[in-house]
């Protein structure tokens, strides 16, 4: 039986998969998936997991329930060798193990670009994984409540100090979603005011949303302004030490909550711990049926998709374009990718990767929301409505589509739950602190007793 490995679970990885489960035939191949983490993160679904509009695990999708007929191994991929058909797997605990393959598809998806600035690496939360998004929000949560037990200065304006860092989709509909959650909170907590809160976006370009055209983009920038939030562009962050942010435009601030979302960097693995061939970027060298390789020469055997290819771009009509970083194609690239994986095990010809786009959609918040396509611009409540019915529809499964449906129907009718549990993040400290009481508050005498 072949062996098909494929490194990482991400959405090119589960479509691949997933594709594979449906169209092999019974004992053709056997699949397996190595990925540290047990379950796909449906990230469109991030900054709706900020605002408390989906709920957290709803947002992920089980690689075990849904990959019926696929091993998976959760480990750590830190190494590939195609010259020996092995892959190197570093689980959680145990040492290092090797695994064998005949054929190998490559989705480990890319990392968060980070850089050396001062206490960022201690100060700032990733937006790339779901476990993120639910410490931001309950860092918020937290943070109001704090805030409301304080009186007016400098210690109370920090906790309602947020930084966003990065104008991609991904900061700015974090952000525009957080922003959302912190005005709606104010009618929960009368000891603190609208103006108290201060909301910024840091973004080293010139314009945010470099997805849509100037003309949205620049829209985009004056709702979130009009909303109370403060717009840095043409600006980076310089430290952020202890939560002192320091701008290059000279501004300097405190700030309790930090995020960055500046971008993504290719995959370690891929970019300095393989014998495949890698661009100056450090993406994988692909063809347009999604083969490693270069037209003239493909590697056997060996596929990729998702944000560590270089696919080209037959779509864009220009000689040299690769498709952007984005689940729009990671999806159909997982699909194509499966259906030219079974068409060469069964000796027919595989077809070229081509996506024409749909568009592009973003969330700014409750109610709120841009869409474009080509020359069609749609702003506001149209916008996010077509947000969400788009990416109901777009997450994988039924089963995960009418819990996603359950929990706006519900937070329609009875509003957002705002409950902080940021404390499941330290389990033992009650029991440690107050259940044990060796380490209690109480006098020596008392536990003499």
């Amino acid at each position: 039986m072949r062996e098909i490995l494929i490194v990482g679970g991400g959405y090119a990885g589960f479509y691949t998969a997933w594709g594979l489960e449906k169209k092999l035939r019974h004992g053709e191949a056997r699949v397996t998936v190595v990925d540290p983490r047990p379950y796909m993160t449906y990230q469109p679904f991030l900054p709706e997991v900020l605002a408390g509009s989906v709920e957290a695990r709803h947002a992920a999708v089980s690689l075990r329930r849904h990959l019926r007929r696929t091993r998976v191994v959760a480990g750590t991929v830190t190494e590939i060798r195609n010259s020996g058909r092995t892959v190197t797997v570093r689980p959680e605990r145990g040492p290092d193990h090797q695994l064998s393959y005949d054929m190998l598809v490559v989705t480990a998806g890319a990392v968060t670009r980070t850089f050396p600035i001062p206490g960022l690496g201690e100060q700032a939360f990733g937006l790339k994984h779901v476990e993120e998004a639910v410490a931001i929000r309950d860092r918020l949560l937290t943070s109001f409540d704090r805030a409301a037990a304080l009186p007016r200065g400098p210690e109370r304006q920090k906790l309602l100090t947020v930084t966003f860092v990065g104008g991609g989709f991904s900061g700015v509909e974090g952000f525009g979603e957080l922003l959302s959650l912190a005005a709606a909170l104010l009618k929960h907590y009368p000891e603190l005011d609208a103006e108290e809160l201060d909301f910024h976006l840091v973004e080293a370009r010139g314009r945010i949303l470099p997805e849509v055209t100037d003309e949205p983009g620049a829209w985009v920038v004056r709702s979130l302004e009009r909303r109370g939030a403060k717009v840095h562009l043409n600006t980076q962050l310089d430290s952020a030490e202890d939560g002192h942010v320091v701008l290059s435009n000279g501004q300097e601030y405190e700030s309790g909550l930090i995020v960055w979302a500046a971008g993504n960097a290719s995959n370690p693995i891929v970019h300095n711990h393989t014998d495949l061939p890698v661009d100056e970027r450090g993406l994988l060298v692909v063809r347009a049926d999604l083969r490693v390789g270069t037209d003239t020469e493909a590697v056997p055997d060996v596929w990729a998709a998702g944000d560590d290819a270089a696919v080209p771009d037959l779509a864009a009509g220009r000689p040299g374009a690769h498709t952007v970083p984005n689940a729009q194609h990671a999806v159909r690239q997982g699909k194509r990718l499966a259906k030219n994986i079974v068409a060469t095990l069964h000796g027919r010809s595989t077809k070229n990767y081509v996506h024409h786009s749909l568009g592009v959609v973003a969330t700014l918040g409750m109610g709120r929301g841009i869409f474009q396509y080509r020359r069609l611009v749609i702003k506001g409540l149209p916008a996010w409505l077509m947000h969400r019915g788009y990416h109901v529809l777009a997450v994988p499964t039924w089963e995960r589509k009418i819990r996603v449906l359950a929990v706006w129907l519900t937070a329609a009718l009875y509003g957002r739950d705002i409950v902080s549990l940021a404390s499941v993040q330290r389990p033992r400290e009650a029991f440690v602190s107050r259940g044990n009481p060796r380490n209690s508050d109480e006098p020596a005498e008392m536990k003499a007793r």
